[in-house]
């Protein structure tokens, strides 16, 4: 993962550049980078937490398989991919349950 003082950089250089109103997809993800935002002078009107149970989080994120040819997302169960070409998908590194319970950590060492 990209460490904080990077992303903070890149996210406030953006925001700089940015003349209206934004989301932020995924940020702030730590109490330091949401300190800094402020610090910076950007105040978020609205905040939004999906709250999601883990489990539910695994099923979505491990099911995911991606078509290397044509970039599209299909999922195991929930957006299968046509039989044609469900040999050449591919799970992407970050789509696995060891990666999913390193960022899990993470989230709910920060989000506390």
């Amino acid at each position: 993962l990209v460490p904080d003082h990077l992303v903070i950089q890149l996210v406030i250089k953006k925001l700089n550049d940015v003349q209206q109103k934004c989301v932020l997809d995924g940020f702030p993800r730590t109490a330091s980078q949401a300190k800094a935002l402020t610090e910076a002078g950007f105040i978020p009107y609205n905040i939004i937490l999906l709250s999601v149970p883990d489990r539910i989080l695994a099923e979505r994120i491990c099911g995911r398989r991606l078509d290397p040819l044509t970039g599209k997302i299909y999922h195991t169960k929930y957006h299968p991919a046509p039989d044609e070409i469900k040999d050449r998908l591919i799970q992407r590194k970050d789509d696995t349950l060891e990666t999913l319970k390193t960022r899990l950590h993470m989230y709910h060492d920060n989000i506390r």
